[in-house]
């Protein structure tokens, strides 16, 4: 089993920063990816971003490209989302989730593990 926990949700002003990290812990397959998503008002959760095993290819949802960042520290099993320029568009609660694989995927249902969510507001 696999564990994740995600920390550094809060309330922010538009146009501050956030950075979002999830710890994963357990019998975590050495080909795997990792990504981000949110809630999405009528269809499953909504990718926000991926990264690879590697941390050397990332993929981003248009709506957060460039402005969020993913990137990780392979030796301590976390991932990271930088959150600049924030909007209030962008307050849900975030979710971290593992695949096990190699392909970078967008679709929620295709990842195996999830955190249990941090929230984010960003108030106008």
């Amino acid at each position: 089993q696999v564990q994740l926990v995600e920390s550094g949700g809060g309330l922010v002003q538009a146009g501050g920063s956030l950075r979002l990290s999830c710890a994963a812990s357990g019998r975590i397959c050495s080909t795997h990816t990792m990504g981000w998503f949110r809630p999405a008002p009528v269809k499953e959760r909504e990718f926000v971003a991926a990264i690879s095993m590697s941390g050397g290819t990332t993929y981003y949802a248009d709506s957060v490209k460039g402005r969020f960042t993913i990137y990780r520290e392979s030796a301590k099993n976390t991932v990271y989302l930088q959150m600049n320029s924030l909007k209030p568009e962008d307050t849900a609660v975030y979710y971290c989730a593992l695949r096990l694989g190699t392909s970078l995927i967008i679709t929620a249902r295709y990842y195996n593990y999830w955190g249990q969510g941090t929230q984010v507001t960003v108030s106008s």
